[in-house]
């Protein structure tokens, strides 16, 4: 049996039903697959922040996600350990700061959109090998997982939305570079019985701690070492896990006075890189386009962002309004003139590196101006234009307010 499409989409999570949604509202023909039966979790991390809860709005998709019952983040909370800056009221136009859904929840709705957009889903279905021409992708050979039945289908463009370990990515050899191996490892649970205040970052050293509200009143509590501490971490994984969190005491007495409801998480395979994401007939997103360490949590705010700019670049491509090889280098220029900056200071950040000088001081400006620090805040989110905070005048004038001297 052979079908035909304008694009198959493969992998069926945030990146890739993002992608098939917004290539079906622009009128293509697009199948999406993943090997997964939905809805699905996954133990990955969860929060959207940035850019990505306007642009969940943008798509209709924002309300639906709040009636899940996933509450809205509008404080933020910074602590690097001499005191902590707290950013409160992080809303405007009714889109809050962030959003922590759990994954089943997430894909789930961005399937659905995907689905009443007009976009025919398989799930359980075992993409197992790339068709081609010569050097050109053609589709994918791949089976219904419960039935058995075997399928070749065929499009102008395949979308791998499948993942660090692409297959596809490995199959057309695709190119990486800012390449950094792994640097930290990440483990994580959730607890119920825990008041929560928002989105909570605590840097102690080299260890860094993250929590925030997400579904079913739960408090998701990610902890973060160095790679080479993970043997003695996994040694005894609760004990080395807590230990850190009691370095916040305030935390430490709302955590432990909670119930741990699930086991531990990890994740230790975090490679950092970018990679070529287009070629002749295929296309990369997500994960397997651009891949990086947890620490700023950038991974599903970044697919989002992404998947929008790849539909574009398709869609453009398709319909001739311009060559689909200059569609598609825009789209690699774009996401990387869109990703970089932060992708190299999220490293930064994930290498437990020392914060410069005039971070401390910029801190210590802004302790006590809860109006100056809401506008650090939402400059830092993008939800303010951030050169309306971070403009050198505007600095200088909080140093000065605060008494403190500029370089």
């Amino acid at each position: 049996m052979t079908g035909t499409y304008d694009v198959i989409v493969v992998g069926a999570r945030c990146a890739g039903a993002s992608t098939a949604m917004l290539l079906a509202r622009n009128g293509l023909k697009v199948l999406l697959v993943d090997r997964a039966k939905f809805p699905s979790d996954i133990p990955h991390g969860h929060l959207i922040h940035r850019h990505g809860p306007r642009r969940l709005r943008d798509w209709g998709l924002l309300e639906r996600l709040v009636a899940t019952g996933c509450p809205p983040i509008t404080t933020i909370t910074r602590d690097t350990g001499p005191f902590p800056l707290v950013g409160r009221d992080l809303v405007i136009d009714g889109v809050a700061a962030g959003y922590g859904p759990r994954r089943i929840t997430l894909d789930n709705l961005l399937i659905d959109g995907a689905l009443e957009a007009g976009v025919e889903l398989r799930d359980g279905f075992a993409a197992e090998e790339y068709t081609g021409d010569g050097n050109h992708v053609t589709g994918i050979r791949g089976r219904n997982r419960t039935s058995g039945a075997r399928v070749t289908e065929r499009a102008a463009i395949t979308v791998g939305a499948d993942g660090r370990g692409s297959h596809l990515a490995r199959t057309v050899r695709a190119t990486e570079y800012e390449v950094t191996p792994t640097v930290a490892c990440w483990y994580f649970s959730y607890w119920s019985g825990v008041p929560f205040n928002g989105l909570e970052l605590y840097e102690r050293g080299e260890r860094a701690i993250f929590g925030h509200p997400t579904n079913d009143g739960l408090f998701a509590l990610f902890v973060g070492w160095p790679i080479w501490r993970q043997q003695a971490i996994q040694s005894d994984l609760e004990r080395s896990f807590m230990a850190v969190v009691d370095l916040i005491p305030g935390l430490s007495e709302r955590v432990r006075g909670g119930r741990r409801e699930e086991r531990f998480y990890g994740a230790a395979n975090l490679p950092n890189f970018l990679r070529k994401p287009f070629g002749p007939g295929w296309a990369l997103v997500g994960d397997a386009s651009c891949h990086k360490d947890p620490y700023l949590a950038l991974g599903i705010c970044d697919a989002l962002r992404d998947a929008a700019l790849l539909a574009e670049a398709i869609s453009q491509g398709l319909s001739a309004r311009c060559s689909i090889d200059k569609a598609m280098a825009d789209y690699e220029r774009n996401r990387n003139a869109a990703t970089l900056a932060d992708y190299r200071l999220n490293l930064e950040f994930a290498q437990f590196k020392p914060r410069p000088p005039e971070e401390g001081r910029l801190y210590e400006a802004l302790r006590g101006n809860q109006e100056a620090t809401n506008r650090f805040f939402m400059a830092r989110e993008g939800m303010i234009r951030p050169e309306t905070f971070f403009d050198p005048q505007n600095l200088k004038c909080l140093m000065a307010a605060a008494g403190g001297k500029t370089q």
